[in-house]
């Protein structure tokens, strides 16, 4: 019972999705002090008010707190913009990078393959120098 425990816990996308969600948490927080000590004041310079989870109205004796929805909605965006511009944009710039050296007919360079990749290259190139010799 323990042994699948250990397959499934060391099981390589489940140690992947481990480490993507301690980074992220990191991230989350780093992008929360960018917006609360940085972005936040910058809008208050500008529009004049700096802790917007102050905002409310009232509406038949009704009180709305908009205020930390708008600041959750400022994190949010500058999160997924952070993600888009520092992940997405340069994982897609190297992928057709690799997509044009492949249609191109050159081997991808080491750093792209996959350790599969890699470990059935190396085979095929120790198959390869068993037949030769």
């Amino acid at each position: 019972m323990l042994k699948g425990f250990k397959e499934f816990v060391m099981r390589g996308n489940v140690v992947d999705l481990a480490v993507a969600v301690v980074i992220g948490a990191a991230f989350t927080a780093v992008v929360t002090a960018l917006v609360k000590d940085l972005i936040t004041p910058l809008i208050a310079a500008i529009f004049g008010k700096h802790d917007f989870s102050t905002l409310f109205f009232t509406a038949n004796k009704s009180t709305f707190r908009y205020g930390d929805f708008i600041n959750a909605v400022i994190q949010f965006v500058l999160v997924a913009a952070a993600i888009y511009f520092f992940v997405i944009v340069p994982i897609k710039h190297l992928t057709e990078l690799a997509a044009r050296r492949r249609a191109a007919g050159e081997e991808p360079d080491e750093t792209e393959m996959s350790d599969d990749v890699r470990l059935l290259t190396e085979i095929r190139d120790l198959l390869s120098a068993q037949r030769s010799a």
